[in-house]
């Protein structure tokens, strides 16, 4: 599992691996899974209706390997097949995971029955959130953008994908490295989703040409029109002036779910070194993405705006060796925040 890890995750698999014994594999696991998933959804090569039974038909597999009882995997051969770097639709690394489904469905049915049920609980949701993707943009393409249409339908899909997953982090922290810590446990769940929607936002607004590229618009149709905007015409990269007041809001917007995950992480009590560590780490490397897309037009698709990994490195190693001395490791958000505005 720890390969396969390191193979379909560029960044989130050094979180996964300094987390606490107790809740690693845990993690892991409904990562893959969420992954493979994700995969499924995503493979344009393959016609909606097939990623949709797939889909639905690995949703199956999990609710009934979560349930305690066995059951025959699907064949994922065509899905797995479709993945190949060189025609730009998935990569080796995804046809390795989804050819290896099994094994992975193995690690979890190995759990105790109350993990079982929060994995289960977690991917329901998130394959929820790729399902509305399927039905949503299922027929969308460049020529024939589709977009979400409000805030409100923004703001369930990031719950889905994304949020729901600090709210799953935090049940896993609690049921066992935090187990006992006084905490509260309300503010903690709510600051986890923020956490959560804070990154999938990031991920949103760096990728708006790629997505647009693939018929997908996560700005919601009734903003860009308040802009005298229109989804196909964030094609054009000269529009970014229109566009930027509101994307300026949606910027600001996942600062603030960032700075409630820093909140979330600074309340962990201190001497818990490696779930501190482990949840930095995604939101320093997303606060540092803010930097550049604050300055950067997005709209231009041939300069994608993504983090080197020496960039990643160095974060991590400064959160690190920074750790030792508590008031300033706890600036530590502000201060590349700061970072953040002086670029904007």
């Amino acid at each position: 599992m720890k390969k396969l890890l390191r193979q379909v995750s560029r960044s989130f698999y050094l979180t996964l691996q300094i987390l606490p014994h107790t809740i690693k594999p845990q993690l892991s696991i409904a990562y893959l899974l969420a992954r493979a998933a994700d995969t499924i959804a995503d493979t344009g090569l393959v016609q909606v209706r097939k990623r949709m039974e797939a889909l639905l038909q690995l949703r199956k597999c999990i609710e009934e390997t979560a349930a305690g009882r066995s059951v025959p995997l699907p064949d994922f051969g065509v899905l797995a097949e479709a993945q190949n770097e060189s025609e730009g639709e998935g990569t080796p690394a995804e046809r390795t995971l989804l050819q290896n489904l099994g094994l992975v469905l193995d690690v979890l049915a190995s759990f105790t029955e109350k993990d079982r049920q929060r994995v289960r609980d977690v991917l329901l949701t998130i394959t929820h959130g790729q399902e509305l993707d399927l039905i949503r943009f299922g027929s969308a393409s460049a020529s024939q953008i589709v977009s979400i249409d409000t805030e409100e339908g923004l703001d369930e899909y990031i719950y889905c994908v994304a949020g729901c997953v600090g709210e799953f982090w935090t049940k896993m922290c609690r049921a066992y490295p935090l187990s006992g810590v006084p905490l509260n446990d309300e503010k903690m769940q709510e600051d986890g989703i923020r956490f959560g929607k804070g990154l999938q936002l990031v991920n949103i607004l760096r990728d708006l040409p790629k997505d647009l590229h693939q018929g997908r618009c996560y700005i919601p149709k009734d903003h860009l029109e308040q802009h005298g905007l229109k989804p196909h015409q964030l094609l054009d990269p000269s529009k970014m002036d229109r566009l930027y007041p509101l994307y300026l809001r949606y910027l600001k917007q996942a600062e603030d779910y960032l700075s409630d995950g820093w909140r979330y992480t600074t309340t962990i009590p201190v001497h818990h070194i490696r779930i501190r560590l482990a949840c930095s780490w995604p939101i320093l490397i997303g606060v540092r993405t803010l930097r550049q897309l604050y300055s950067d037009n997005v709209l231009d698709d041939h300069h994608r705006v993504k983090l080197s990994r020496h960039d990643m490195r160095r974060l991590i190693l400064r959160s690190t060796v920074l750790y030792p001395f508590p008031g300033i490791w706890k600036q530590l958000f502000e201060k590349v925040k700061q970072e953040t505005l002086v670029q904007g």
